[in-house]
C-alpha cells in the first residue's frame, strides 16, 4: 500500500523529488531545537503550484494528511510531521522562482520557496528594499515568513509580513487554487482572505506565492551601540531616539550584559564595542532618505550630557555596522554553548517591558535558584526573547525537566501585564494547548469554525496551532 501511494505521489512531481528513504528525509525531520521529529510517508518536493494542488488533491482522496514546510527554521514544531506514517511532509523549497519585479509598483511577486536573501537581493536590483530581517535570512522561506506572520529586527518602522503582503495564491484543502495575487494597495471589495492566510501556520491552506511591498532604499544607515544602567534607562533612551528620529528609526534592540557575555566567550570574532561593562544595551538603527544624516550621533550627544547612557558608539562602515549587529543576531544561538536554555517568545506592552523582565526574573529564580535569565529583543514592539540559561555546572537535562513549570510561571505574569505567549514564532506543536488559557471561548469558537471552513477533513496542518484538534 505504501508503495502504491509512493508512486502515485512520484507521477505527480517526479520520482526524484519524492523522498523516502530514512536518511534522505533526516534533514527534514527536525525543527533546530530537536523538541519535535517526526517519520512522514514521504518528503514531497513540488515545483509548481499546479503540482501543490495535485499532492493536495491526492492526499484529500486517500486519507493522508499534509505538513507544509518552507525553510525549517521554525522553533515551535510548526512545520514537523508526526509519527503516524500518513503524513505528507510537503517541502516548498523548489518553489523559489522570483516572478516580478515592479519598480514603479514598488512590489516584488515571489514564490513560497525563495529564501528572504534572495527576494531582498532581488529588490536591490531595483534600488528597492523588501524590509523584514531576521537573523535566518538565507534559510528561512517567505513562504514560512508569511504563514507565521514574521516580524523581526524592523518591526517598528514596517511592521509584521501581514503589513509587508498585498496578494496571495494560495493551495487550498481541497486542491483549488485562490489566485489572490493583486498589487492593489486599495481594495474593499470584500472578505479580506489575505489575512486569513497570513500567521495561519499552513492550517486553512499553502501560500504558493505572494505580491510582496517594496520600499525606497534608505540613503543613510546610522547604527549605534548604547550602554545604559538600567531597564527603564533603555526604555527612556528608546523614547528619546523614536522622538529625534520622525519615523526614520527602524530598529531598536535590547540586549542584557550577560548575553553579550555569551556573544562575546562563543562567536567567533566578537568584541565588546564599548569600553566599560554595562547592565544593559540598545542597539539602535536609523534609516534616512538624505544622503547624509546625523540623526543618532546628535540624539546620543544630548543624552550623554543629561547621563542617560553611560557610553556609546556609532558605526562608522558597514563592517562596524555588521560587527554591532552581529552582537545582536547570534545572541540566541550562542545560548546553547551555555548548556540548558528555556526559551520564551512573548510580548507586552513597551511600557511594560522593564516590570515584566523584573517579575519574570525573579519568578525564574525562585524556581530554579541561580538559574541565569537571558532576556532580549525588540524593545520598539515589547516582543521579548524570555530566556533562561541553566546554572553554571548544573545538570542540563534536569534543568530542562522544569521547562513546563518555568513556561507557566513566565507566561502567568505575561497574561496578567495582558501580552501574548506567541509574539513571533507562532503557536505550533508547543504552545497549542496553552491557547485556551490565553483566548476566550469565542475566540476559540470562531477559530474552530473558520478551520472547519477551510479545511473540514482537517487534511492541512493537524494539531497544529489549534487545541485539540484532531
Amino acid at each position: 500500500m505504501i508503495n502504491i501511494l509512493i508512486d502515485k505521489i512520484a507521477a505527480l512531481v517526479g520520482t526524484e523529488h519524492v523522498l523516502h528513504a530514512p536518511e534522505a528525509m533526516a534533514p527534514f525531520l527536525a525543527e533546530r531545537r530537536e523538541l519535535f521529529h517526526g517519520t512522514p510517508l514521504a518528503v514531497v518536493r513540488p515545483g509548481k503550484t499546479a503540482e501543490v494542488a495535485a499532492v493536495v488533491r491526492l492526499a484529500a482522496s486517500e486519507g493522508l494528511t499534509i505538513v507544509p514546510q518552507g525553510g525549517n527554521t521554525g522553533l515551535v514544531g510548526g512545520a514537523v510531521p508526526d509519527s503516524s506514517g500518513r503524513q505528507i511532509l510537503l517541502s516548498l523549497q523548489r518553489l523559489d522562482a522570483i516572478r516580478e519585479v515592479d519598480a514603479d509598483g514598488s512590489t516584488i511577486t515571489v514564490e513560497a520557496g525563495a529564501t528572504l536573501a534572495k527576494v531582498r537581493a532581488a529588490a536591490k536590483t531595483a534600488d528597492r528594499l523588501f524590509p523584514l530581517s531576521l537573523a535566518s535570512e538565507k534559510s528561512a522561506t517567505i513562504g514560512g515568513n508569511l504563514a507565521s506572520n514574521a516580524g523581526g529586527l524592523a518591526v517598528l518602522a514596517y511592521g509584521n509580513m501581514r503589513d509587508l503582503v498585498l496578494g496571495l495564491e494560495v493551495v487550498l484543502a481541497d486542491g483549488r487554487v485562490w489566485n489572490g495575487l493583486r498589487k492593489l494597495r486599495k481594495d474593499n471589495s470584500a472578505y479580506d482572505l489575505r489575512d486569513l492566510f497570513v500567521g495561519s501556520e499552513g492550517t486553512l491552506g499553502i501560500i504558493t506565492a505572494a505580491v510582496l511591498k517594496l520600499v525606497p532604499r534608505p540613503k543613510c544607515v546610522e547604527t549605534a551601540f548604547c550602554g545604559v544602567d538600567s531597564l527603564p534607562a533603555a526604555l527612556a533612551l528608546f523614547r528619546r531616539a523614536q522622538s529625534s528620529a520622525h519615523g526614520t528609526l527602524t530598529s531598536a534592540e535590547l540586549l542584557p550584559r550577560i548575553g553579550l557575555e555569551f556573544v562575546l566567550a562563543h562567536a567567533p570574532g566578537a568584541h565588546d564595542p564599548l569600553p566599560i561593562p554595562c547592565p544593559w544595551y540598545v542597539l539602535l538603527e536609523v534609516s534616512s532618505p538624505a544622503p547624509e544624516s546625523a540623526i543618532l550621533t546628535d540624539m546620543l550627544c544630548d543624552a550623554e550630557e543629561t547621563g542617560e547612557i553611560r557610553a556609546a558608539v556609532i558605526a562608522q562602515s558597514s563592517e562596524e555596522r555588521a560587527a554591532l549587529w552581529m552582537l545582536r543576531e547570534r545572541m540566541s544561538d550562542v545560548q546553547r554553548e551555555e548548556g540548558g536554555s528555556i526559551k520564551h517568545d512573548v510580548s507586552v506592552g513597551v511600557s511594560d517591558i522593564p516590570a515584566f523582565i523584573e517579575q519574570a526574573s525573579a519568578a525564574a529564580r525562585r524556581i530554579v535558584p541561580d538559574c541565569r535569565p537571558v532576556p532580549f529583543g525588540h524593545i520598539g514592539d515589547g516582543n521579548i526573547h524570555f530566556n533562561i540559561s541553566q546554572p553554571v555546572g548544573a545538570d542540563k537535562q534536569a534543568f530542562l525537566d522544569r521547562w513546563g513549570e518555568m513556561n507557566a510561571a513566565v507566561h502567568e505574569i505575561v497574561a496578567g501585564f495582558g501580552g501574548s505567549i506567541a509574539a513571533e514564532h507562532g503557536v505550533g506543536r508547543l504552545k497549542n494547548n496553552l491557547l485556551p488559557s490565553f483566548k476566550g471561548e469565542v475566540e476559540i469558537d470562531l477559530m474552530r469554525r473558520l478551520k472547519n471552513a477551510f479545511d473540514p477533513n482537517n487534511t492541512l496542518n493537524p494539531g497544529v496551532l489549534l487545541p485539540n484538534q484532531r
